[in-house]
């Protein structure tokens, strides 16, 4: 199953429909859309307006791919659970947000390779297919949940020193 979210603060109708469309390139893979009241009306794909917390956990932690916009939400629960991650940042230019911070996370989780990135459909569409047709063993570590002791025992001494 691959699971789709937006995030909850705006639509991002661009993104629903490129995966709407790429659908049925991926037989045999249902998915399962979180959308926040976007205008696109799917038609391969089922979009869901709100998941309850524990559903959206359900969905997420069984998903096979994730794909989502750039939320560091849905960036940090990859990270954190291992689940693999194709992440379309929305584009201000495209009145999806209101500045480009998410093309900028994009393109430097890029570069650091903790999480794959499509910036238009054609990318999307090859991502997806590669990715669920690997093993995934190439993905980057799993990242703790929390701080290490260590980083912790750090920053107290640099705001306890006054450095």
């Amino acid at each position: 199953m691959i699971f789709v979210t937006t995030g909850t603060q705006a639509p991002f109708d661009r993104l629903i429909q490129m995966v709407d469309e790429m659908a049925p390139e991926i037989e045999g893979h249902e998915v399962i859309a979180q959308a926040f009241k976007g205008t696109y009306i799917a038609k391969h794909i089922q979009v869901l307006d709100f998941l309850e917390p524990k559903k959206f956990k359900e969905l997420f932690d069984n998903a096979d791919l994730i794909i989502s916009h750039a939320g560091m939400g849905t960036v940090i629960s990859a990270l954190t659970t291992g689940k693999t991650l194709i992440i379309v940042p929305r584009n201000a230019k495209l009145g999806e947000h209101r500045n480009d911070h998410q093309l900028a996370t994009a393109r430097k989780l890029d570069e650091l390779n903790y999480v794959h990135v499509a910036f238009d459909s054609g990318t999307l569409v090859k991502l997806t297919k590669r990715l669920l047709n690997e093993d995934n063993s190439g993905n980057p570590p799993k990242v703790a949940e929390f701080a290490s002791g260590r980083l912790i025992s750090s920053l107290r001494k640099y705001i306890h020193d006054g450095a």
